[in-house]
């Protein structure tokens, strides 16, 4: 049995692949007691019940994420293992490692993908395993790898957030700007240009909570946005020195 705490788009995308492979009791406060899970294999229950599993997923927003560790801490049985799922590290390592209780595993994740990217399977792509406390995390590895078919990278928080402030950040600042420029064209563009809008889409429609973990969550950020809007200003100072178009 697995906990898995918080049932918003991303806690969807975790039962729907999760399910054939264990039993999952689920809670969110926004489900109504007695809610009825349309998911074979997939139950709704009280946090205790969720808690109190072997296995418990923390699929909250990383500023709900220290409420929730302590909400979760009486009900974690010995040598239980928690694992979150958030989109930066470096804060919610620190956070499981202070106030979860001494005798659970703890593994930070960080699935490199959502649910419209891997709307077609999550089979290939990548997930971010940091091991925290207590584990190597070779089952889960395994399990990741060979049952679920995804590409492990095993790295440390302050790794993982480096790398993301600029592989996630840059992507949403991006892709912010090009939502902004809309209605774009749709029939005379480029490859490249439909490549663009693409990975724009990918993460228009993220919950308000990620955006706002990638851009001002990661420690990393900030320098990463100053850099790409210094650049910006640099290459908007060479086009003014061009001249206008004849």
């Amino acid at each position: 049995m697995t906990g898995l705490v918080g049932f918003g788009a991303f806690g969807r995308l975790i039962a729907a692949h999760l399910r054939a492979h264990c039993r999952i009791r689920v809670y969110d406060p926004a489900l109504p007691r007695g809610t009825d899970i349309p998911m074979a294999g997939v139950e709704a229950g009280s946090l205790a019940q969720a808690a109190s599993c072997p296995i418990v997923i923390l699929a909250v927003p990383v500023t709900a994420l220290e409420e929730t560790v302590r909400a979760i801490r009486p009900y974690l049985v010995r040598h239980a293992l928690v694992v979150d799922v958030g989109s930066v590290k470096v804060v919610p390592a620190r956070i499981m490692c202070q106030e979860l209780p001494d005798h659970v595993r703890i593994v930070a994740t960080h699935p490199l993908f959502g649910p419209q990217s891997a709307r077609d399977g999550i089979a290939g792509h990548r997930i971010a395993v940091c091991p925290l406390r207590g584990t190597r995390a070779g089952r889960l590895v395994a399990f990741l790898r060979r049952t679920l078919g995804l590409r492990v990278i095993l790295t440390t928080p302050d790794a993982h957030d480096r790398d993301a402030a600029t592989a996630q950040g840059l992507t949403h600042l991006l892709a912010r700007v090009l939502v902004g420029m809309e209605p774009l064209p749709a029939r005379i563009t480029t490859r490249s240009f439909e490549h663009l809008r693409a990975a724009a889409g990918m993460v228009r429609h993220d919950a308000p909570e990620v955006y706002h973990a990638i851009a001002h969550l990661n420690p990393y950020s900030s320098a990463v946005r100053d850099r790409f809007f210094a650049i910006a200003r640099q290459v908007e100072d060479e086009c003014a020195a061009a001249g206008p178009a004849p």
